[in-house]
């Protein structure tokens, strides 16, 4: 069953229309309706692609949290082989909000972490919709390290609404777990690849995506604040959550104007979830030339890479 967002009602209307018309079909084998049907599918097609041909910021934000989006686990399991995953923060408890362990990707030996915001109901209560507590941040901080130690390129996926804000994250240390992650994505002597497959929100994205290289999916999502987040501070109503979105430029293209992202990797019409698996094989062909643009790059030469990417990042302003 496919989930529509709001501006995608149109749409629904008429692929339930034509849906319609092949069920009673199925029903009533003399009916030959296949030339109606074809038509519907037709003007479908092409209000699917007015729809997405020029979307604004908060519609960016809708199609970057559609539930049917492909998440870190079918990134893994498209992509990377021998996968092993690794637990715990060897401290507290495992964060099933965090996955990462060893595995390789195009036989190359790598550490993969990312977060996970499950696919159904159980899943995303299990996996805390991606929002991760202190012991997620320092198990990825352990897994960083573990792949420095053996020379392995980091790999991330950055997939979440933000840091979980509860009592007891706050009571574990959430703000300085965060910064420690953040502090280790800049000591590695290693790549460290991130890719923002959906939201990327506040601290909690951060703390992964301080990466050498930063790719966006076209219609993903990359900001210090949530648009609703950040209309209830500025005007006090988060309704306001479309001029908000305007204001963050977080959609991608806007991102990689400013230098924060450096590539956008094209979507299908419609979103990731139309598409799943051209989607992955994307993602897969900007990871590798990724990598190979860091060939090169060994120990310090790759921290200074990185150091300066984020120095420059602010040098082409509001304006860019």
């Amino acid at each position: 069953m496919t989930n529509y967002l709001d501006f995608e009602r149109p749409l629904a209307e008429i692929e339930g229309k034509a849906e319609e018309l092949r069920a009673m079909a199925r029903q009533n084998a003399e009916m030959d309706i296949e030339a109606e049907a074809a038509a519907l599918d037709k003007k479908a097609a092409d209000l699917l692609v007015s729809l997405y041909k020029d979307l604004s910021p908060w519609r960016k934000c809708q199609v970057a949290r559609h539930p049917d989006r492909p998440h870190c686990r079918d990134y893994i399991e498209g992509l990377f082989t021998e996968y092993t995953p690794l637990a715990g923060d060897r401290n507290f408890a495992d964060d099933h909000a965090v996955m990462g362990g060893l595995a390789r990707f195009n036989d190359t030996p790598v550490m993969v972490i990312g977060h996970e915001k499950g696919n159904d109901t159980k899943s995303r209560i299990e996996r805390n919709f991606g929002m991760a507590r202190p012991e997620g941040y320092r198990k990825a901080i352990r897994l960083m390290d573990m792949a420095d130690r053996f020379g392995l390129p980091v790999i991330t996926l950055v997939d979440t609404p933000g840091a979980y804000p509860g009592k007891g994250a706050e009571e574990r240390g959430q703000s300085e777990a965060i910064a420690r992650s953040t502090e280790k994505c800049l000591q590695i002597g290693v790549p460290l690849l991130s890719v923002i497959i959906g939201e990327g929100g506040s601290g909690g994205a951060v703390a992964f995506a301080t990466a050498n290289r930063v790719a966006m999916l076209e219609h993903s999502v990359y900001s210090v604040i949530s648009p609703e987040g950040c209309a209830s501070i500025l005007w006090k109503d988060s309704e306001k959550m479309r001029e908000a979105a305007e204001a963050l430029r977080l959609t991608a293209q806007d991102l990689r104007k400013l230098g924060v992202a450096d590539r956008v990797i094209p979507e299908p019409v419609g979103g990731a979830h139309r598409d799943k698996q051209k989607t992955i094989k994307a993602v897969g062909e900007t990871i590798a030339a990724m990598l190979a643009e860091l060939t090169d790059l060994k120990g310090k030469k790759l921290i200074e890479d990185r150091r300066r990417k984020y120095i420059e990042m602010g040098r082409k302003g509001l304006a860019a």
